[in-house]
């Protein structure tokens, strides 16, 4: 055995005891750091952190709200009617996610419109951007927390209805579920609502009338009819839209449903509103855009403004 290999497999040993005793200080270091650590969100329960929202909100707005407003694509301007005491961007709030649509604000509205104190989302999250169904219909149940009763959802969507036409306004009066999905599911806190909820009725039939009384005397043409949800991002094909409307439903959109589902679950009445932008009509489709859906919901905002607004005061 030569010298060199000596030292070589010397150096070799040394190498290794050093590299072992480096990766048991940084072991070690971390476990003590962990050790210190505050607990972190996941060992929070979704009670807990609803709980947090809420009192993070209740510590710049101490009112409590008699109605939630969640507006959709386009639809953030009617944020510009309430009469605000605080907007709260949604990064400020523990445990909001935050929007990555680029017509969604992402802002908490609180204030007064037409007399009735609101909670209103400037911006939602969907399920396409990623989100979990529990981060997307989180708002929804710190709204509750604050102590909302009545929810108005709004949202653009595309019509499916040969009776439709685009800047249309929909009355929802059901809805059905293709996202997938459903924030229900898994383990059930008694204190959020029931295991097993019905659905009925999840928009509120006298909500409606009320909503649709307002516009007729405001001269607006209305319709009510079926909201089926899709998860996303892209447009559906000719066969999408053809199967869509065979199942029974007159528009098509990406949001919505989760928001309901948990509303109903929280006990809260809803009301849903909708605004065709574009038509799915199979026969006669023409290329669409999320810029041209925004552009035609800015358009008919005016309608939908109009309606909220009246309906609020007559609550």
């Amino acid at each position: 055995m030569t010298r060199s290999f000596i030292l070589r497999a010397l150096l070799s040993v040394a190498v290794v005891a050093i590299l072992a005793a480096r990766v048991a200080g940084y072991a070690a270091e971390t476990s003590q750091n962990s050790a210190a650590a505050p607990a972190s969100q996941s060992e929070l329960s979704e009670y807990d952190m609803i709980q947090e929202a809420a009192a993070a909100i209740r510590a710049r707005w101490d009112k409590k709200p008699d109605v939630g407003i969640v507006l959709g694509s386009g639809l953030g301007a009617l944020a510009e009617r309430i009469d605000a005491d605080v907007v709260i961007p949604y990064e400020e709030i523990p445990h909001f996610a935050r929007s990555t649509v680029e017509s969604h604000a992402g802002k908490l509205i609180l204030g007064t419109l037409e007399g009735k104190r609101v909670v209103a989302m400037q911006g939602r999250f969907h399920y396409y951007e990623g989100f979990t169904p529990k981060q997307i219909t989180f708002p929804i149940r710190v709204m509750k927390a604050l102590g909302v009763e009545t929810l108005i959802v709004s949202n653009a969507c595309g019509g499916l209805n040969p009776q439709y036409k685009p800047g249309d306004v929909m009355f929802i009066e059901d809805h059905i579920n293709l996202l997938g999905m459903n924030p229900l599911i898994g383990p059930n806190d008694e204190r959020l609502g029931p295991r097993f909820p019905d659905m009925l009725e999840p928009y509120s039939h006298e909500l409606i009338e009320k909503a649709r009384k307002v516009a007729l005397e405001k001269g607006i043409h209305t319709h009510t009819g079926v909201y089926v949800a899709v998860a996303g991002p892209n447009f559906e094909t000719r066969a999408e839209y053809r199967f869509l409307r065979g199942i029974g439903a007159d528009v098509v959109g990406m949001s919505t449903v989760p928001e309901v589902i948990v509303a109903v679950h929280s006990g809260m009445k809803v009301l849903g509103i909708s605004i065709i932008t574009d038509m799915g009509l199979p026969d006669s489709l023409e290329p669409t855009s999320h810029e041209v859906i925004v552009a035609n919901a800015n358009k008919a905002e005016a309608k939908m403004t109009a309606i909220v607004a009246g309906f609020l005061k007559a609550l």
